[in-house]
């Protein structure tokens, strides 16, 4: 029955979580309702996954808004419905101009989705089949006198959920202050909801609009046609690189054939079986298309003379060794591919590949062109109201100077009877970690087999790359795994390095020859005497402490420095352990002989 529902993510409007108004709905014995928050669709897919936990048969739509100025609602009959409405929200969010951006009073065509207009918006005589005409509970006395009602069925119960108590409503009017910049005192009336946008049982709201029994009948035949489903868990990433699942196979065999020569030279026994093994479970587990994916990157790249990269759990591959996205040699350092990739394992393996911060927003271009915008989309991560920002914030909504504000924290331990210092405090705890806006992820990209807008509407934030409005958590759930572009300040430095080289002694240096730099005595040397200020991650003071300690001259040493020098290992006391035996292997005690 409820066509309107608020969470948290109609930013600084709304006060539910998802689980929250979930829980609303059980306690009040609501079996239906409708997700629509304001010009958002953040929470939809956590809605969807738990309806079910909680009883609830989920519907999904968007409030279409211009700031607070309702426009109409767009509730999704099905996914395409979604799809449709992420479709035209969209381009309003990526619009430049203030007239773009606004959205039009009257929806356009839907094929899969209802509208609601607010009430005496739009000429009830100009409706479309899937349009109606939203009463609120206060707008029912304005029913009585209006030709609205000869049109019973066009007209449907509009109840917004915003907030679900008066603490709630409280927490909305701070927030409507805070995104408006103004005093609480000064907040107009119109940049906020009404206080009785809250659940209530559908005895109660039949009870509220016993005058009018088929708004609450209608909003109920709305809400019986909609439906929504992703099969979570299950892999949206793009499927085939080529087109088709042969072609794929065919053409990751030949590049990690061709990869052979360059990594290997002459090709063992042990090399061929280990190949073949880790494709077979490539092939089982339909993960080409994601390897292959990854090497276009870097392919691209290497065309490019660009620097990088490539880390995470697919070190373990000889796959991506042979296709040149990582230079980690699993066979020389006897990792095991199940780490990596087993038949149990669902999502696809993790790659991280680091660009040069001049290279990487070059390489994010090339993937959004090479896959098309309306299957790419750089993932959102939530900036949420902390601790000290939303006490400051909330100073200024009470109207305290800047100076008072500066000592707020010392103040309240002074004198935590203050009213308006208790007020802060209260609603600054209470506030903490609500979602504030959406950024973006550190250098995640989805590419989707369905459009992305099956998922999510996208913004566009000033880097210039369609964004979606859910985080990696939602989108690991909904089965869309990230590929990982990052940014690596190092490697424009290496990059300048290698071409004064180049130029001073004619020597051409590739940092993809790790054996090379393996065996260089004079690397050897200056790693077992710390002499490696410059040099990413090994250059802090504990960390040459640690390899002046070890007098580490090899890349299996340095691992395990690496490993540890963390917090956890060196508070433990194994850090003092692990160098007295590998300066003494004579004092090493081991739980079984087999170790």
């Amino acid at each position: 029955m409820y066509l309107n529902c608020h969470s948290y993510f109609s930013f600084k409007y709304g006060t539910l979580s998802v689980e929250k108004l979930l829980a609303e709905a059980q306690q009040k014995n609501i079996s239906r309702l409708a997700l629509t928050d304001i010009n958002n669709t953040s929470g939809v897919l956590d809605f969807v996954r738990l309806a079910s936990r909680y009883g609830v048969t989920p519907a999904v739509g968007i409030d279409f808004r211009n700031g607070v100025q309702q426009q109409f609602i767009g509730i999704a009959r099905n996914n395409n419905g979604f799809l449709e409405l992420n479709d035209f929200l969209s381009p309003h969010l990526h619009a430049e101009k203030k007239t773009e951006k606004e959205i039009a009073p009257r929806a356009p065509q839907f094929d899969h989705a209802y509208v609601i207009y607010p009430f005496g918006n739009i000429p009830v005589n100009s409706l479309r089949e899937n349009e109606f005409v939203g009463v609120k509970p206060g707008e029912l006395n304005k029913l009585l006198f209006s030709d609205l009602k000869n049109y019973p069925d066009k007209l449907v119960a509009l109840a917004p959920v915003t907030f679900n108590s008066k603490k709630d409503f409280n927490a909305h009017r701070l927030l409507r202050a805070m995104d408006n910049n103004t005093l609480l005192s000064k907040l107009a009336a119109t940049e906020q909801a009404q206080p009785g946008e809250m659940m209530m049982s559908e005895e109660n709201l039949r009870l509220l609009y016993a005058r009018f029994p088929f708004l609450i009948s209608n909003a109920k035949k709305i809400l019986s046609d909609c439906s929504i489903h992703f099969d979570f868990g299950k892999s949206k990433n793009k499927k085939y690189f080529t087109g088709n699942a042969a072609a794929d196979r065919e053409l990751l065999r030949r590049e990690c054939r061709d990869g052979m020569s360059y990594r290997y030279g002459a090709i063992s026994k042990t090399i061929s079986d280990r190949l073949e093994k880790e494709l077979m479970m490539i092939e089982e587990k339909d993960f080409s298309a994601y390897f292959l994916i990854n090497w276009d990157i870097v392919r691209y790249a290497q065309h490019k003379n660009y620097f990088y990269i490539g880390r995470g759990s697919g070190a373990n591959s000889l796959v991506a060794y042979l296709l040149r996205i990582t230079d980690v040699d699993p066979i020389d350092l006897d990792l095991y591919f199940e780490r990596f990739i087993n038949p149990s394992r669902i999502n696809p393996p993790d790659f991280d590949i680091d660009f040069s911060w001049k290279d990487r927003d070059d390489v994010t271009d090339y993937i959004f062109a090479r896959h098309g915008t309306r299957h790419t989309a750089l993932l959102a991560t939530y900036s949420t109201l902390q601790s000290n920002a939303v006490v400051r914030e909330l100073g200024k909504v009470f109207g305290l100077p800047k100076n008072e504000i500066d000592s707020i924290q010392e103040r309240y331990e002074k004198n935590s009877r203050d009213k308006y210092l208790q007020l802060i405090f209260n609603y600054g705890n209470y506030l903490h970690d609500f979602p504030s806006h959406l950024s973006i992820h550190a250098g995640g990209i989805l590419i989707s087999e369905e459009p992305i807008h099956a998922y999510t509407a996208t913004n566009l934030p000033p880097k210039g790359f369609p964004t979606t409005q859910f985080s990696m958590l939602e989108a690991e759930d909904v089965g869309l795994y990230k590929f990982d572009i990052l940014s690596q300040r190092g490697l424009g430095h290496i990059k300048d390095t290698v071409e004064i080289v180049k130029q001073n002694r004619r020597e051409k240096i590739d940092i993809h020859d790790i054996k090379r730099f393996k065996k260089d005595e004079r690397v050897k040397e200056r790693l077992s005497q710390a002499r490696c200020m410059g040099c990413f991650y090994i250059e802090s003071p504990a960390m040459r402490m640690l390899l002046k300690k070890l007098e580490v001259d090899n890349y299996l040493g340095l691992v395990a420095a690496s490993s540890i020098i963390r917090p956890g290992v060196a508070r433990s006391g194994m850090m003092k352990e692990y160098i007295i035996r590998y300066r003494n292997p004579a004092k090493a005690t081991y739980v079984h002989p087999l170790m």
